[in-house]
């Protein structure tokens, strides 16, 4: 993979008439390659170009809902040629969030199929490109709680762009929303109020916080059950996040 910078140097070089021989050997660029962005140079950008280090596009409310889903429940795995696999795991009990799952990574790498492959109690939907680390520099070896998660600058544009889709995202994939219920004494008597409420569980202390910054956005209230669990429970906020989120299926 080569910055953008190096792509300029070696267009303007071209332009230049310097032999693709020579700006190979200065600049340690494949000649295919060049030949590949010179052929390109004048045309819109093609779907598989990337739209960090080349002049590709990134649909920003399909990637904050592929990044919420990514840092839920998806992973890179590198294969041979600097190809890398993205993973997103989900459960088969929920195919609408796999279908989603599916779309979302469609739109933001449209020239390559998208693979769904069985594995026991849940399908991992799965996309190849030697540029997912492009997108998602989150990227590291070992579970993500036990490294740092931070959002690059651009990432953080996005999310505050799409705070919405960015927690549908998580919450489809480390969250749910389930029915809850309490008991209180009136007049003497107990009685139990059932309501519905939305939990967000990760071992991220990184990952939680990102969550937590979107709900504020949004002026959604929400409190910590427990160290790795967010609950989002009053009416007025779990109608808010029905808008957007909603049950799982």
């Amino acid at each position: 993979m080569y910055d953008g910078e190096t792509r300029s140097i070696a267009l303007a070089a071209i332009a230049a008439g310097e032999s693709l021989n020579s700006i190979s050997k200065r600049l340690g660029v494949s000649r295919a390659t060049l030949r590949d962005w010179r052929d390109r140079e004048g045309r819109a950008s093609y779907p598989s170009d990337c739209p960090r280090c080349t002049n590709g596009k990134l649909p920003g409310a399909s990637y904050a809902h592929l990044l919420g889903l990514y840092l839920g429940d998806g992973c890179l795995s590198k294969h041979r040629r600097d190809v890398y696999a993205l993973r997103i795991a989900c459960d088969d009990a929920y195919p609408r969030l796999i279908d989603e799952a599916a779309s979302a990574i469609a739109d933001v790498h449209p020239s390559r199929p998208v693979h769904r492959v069985q594995a026991v109690g849940y399908t991992a939907v799965l996309s190849y490109w030697k540029h997912w680390p492009c997108l998602f520099p989150q990227h590291g070896a070992g579970p993500k709680h036990r490294r740092k998660i931070e959002l690059a600058p651009w990432q953080q544009e996005i999310v505050a762009e799409y705070p919405e889709l960015f927690l549908r995202g998580l919450f489809n994939s480390d969250g749910c929303r389930v029915a809850n219920w309490a008991t209180r004494t009136v007049r003497g008597e107990t009685k139990r109020y059932d309501y519905p409420r939305y939990m967000f569980s990760n071992e991220s202390l990184d990952i939680k916080h990102l969550c937590q910054q979107s709900l504020v956005r949004l002026a959604i209230p929400w409190r910590m059950p427990r160290p790795n669990a967010l609950s989002v429970a009053r009416q007025e906020a779990v109608t808010r996040l029905d808008t957007f989120i909603g049950p799982k299926s």
